[in-house]
């Protein structure tokens, strides 16, 4: 092998084998009427990757055993790079099998299997949320409200008073001329006749 798969920056140690499976998912849809199937495709699946070697001695398996364990448990999607990728888009996987043999024919060695599954990538980081920036803006608008209250307080406002005593004269000459009108409906009675 050219080059040795990694794991989320570590070099995966004394590998025998490694294979891929890609496949496609697909919907089969039955027309009636038909001898033939509808087929819907439904994309690829996630690629599978099995790595399978063996380990020697107490240190090495001691030291692998904690570096691939730690990383299981976790289940965070880490990045993965081997030649048998080539061409495909994997980046992120997620450890998905673990699987470790030791036989008494052979008691220092521990064969093992891992099995990994492409992980969509991590989402970014979380950037400023819709919340933080609506309470800045409506901070920044009290802020103005306020400016705006307080320039209204320090600004001299003539005093308009009570404007009715300009208007007394002309409403008491209106007064005086309606006042007659009162009479108008008696005398056009007596001028006209009761109309009976």
């Amino acid at each position: 092998m050219k080059v040795k798969p990694v794991l989320g920056g570590w070099e995966i140690p004394h590998i025998e084998s490694i294979g891929s499976l890609e496949q496609r998912s697909f919907a089969e849809l039955e027309v009636p009427g038909k001898t033939a199937s509808v087929f819907q495709d439904l994309a690829a699946t996630p690629t599978r990757i099995v790595i399978t070697g063996s380990l020697y001695g107490d240190e090495d398996r001691d030291a692998f055993l904690d570096e691939v364990r730690t990383k299981f448990r976790s289940g965070e999607p880490v990045t993965f790079v081997a030649d048998i990728l080539t061409a495909t888009e994997v980046q992120f996987v997620v450890i998905e099998t673990l699987r470790f043999e030791q036989s008494a024919a052979r008691p220092d060695e521990v064969e093992y299997l891992i099995a990994v599954r492409e992980s969509p990538p991590p989402p970014p980081p979380p950037g400023p949320s819709l919340d933080d920036s609506l309470l800045d803006e409506a901070g920044a608008f009290g802020d103005s409200v306020t400016g705006a209250l307080a320039a209204i307080e320090g600004a001299s406002v003539p005093d308009f008073g009570d404007p009715t005593p300009p208007l007394q004269g002309t409403l008491d000459s209106l007064n005086d001329a309606l006042g007659g009108l009162s009479e108008v409906p008696d005398k056009l009675t007596a001028l006209f006749g009761s109309g009976s």
